[in-house]
């Protein structure tokens, strides 16, 4: 979708917020506020979704779990989407909570699946490949015998 440019009017202490942000994400003003205004939104229309900040980047959460929406999801889709062997996988979350992930799912499915899929090609391989310092000194990977 074409980005169109908009007068906007911040209010001081705001616009030095997004400037704070701008320093420390190396990024430009728009990108902050576009960045904020979209997690704004989703958390908005997904109540119980947060984002945050870890080593892939800023991900949809579930407020107060630690866990990403993705995580849910994919044991969503490895228990055949049944919605009773998910609530047994989680039995520590609130049923709110679970609703959250599936509700940011619903409306966000791209997001989502693109996750999965890249976690999915984590394979010992390629993250001895990628990390090697990360490989057993035994010299076994883990999916070998006796690793």
């Amino acid at each position: 979708m074409p980005k169109k440019p908009r007068g906007l009017r911040l209010a001081e202490d705001l616009q030095e917020e997004i400037e704070r942000e701008m320093r420390l994400r190396g990024a430009t003003f728009s990108e902050v506020a576009s960045s904020l205004l979209r997690e704004a939104v989703r958390m908005r229309r997904v109540p119980g979704v947060v984002f945050m900040d870890g080593p892939a980047g800023r991900r949809a959460s579930i407020a107060g779990t630690g866990l990403d929406v993705w995580e849910v999801i994919a044991t969503f889709k490895s228990v055949g989407e049944d919605h009773g062997r998910l609530r047994t996988s989680y039995e520590w979350l609130s049923d709110r909570q679970l609703s959250a992930a599936l509700a940011y799912y619903e409306l966000y499915p791209g997001e989502i699946d693109a996750r999965i899929e890249e976690e999915e090609r984590w394979t010992p391989a390629r993250l001895y490949e990628e990390l090697p310092f990360v490989r057993p000194r035994n010299g076994l990977s883990t999916d070998e015998p006796g690793a």
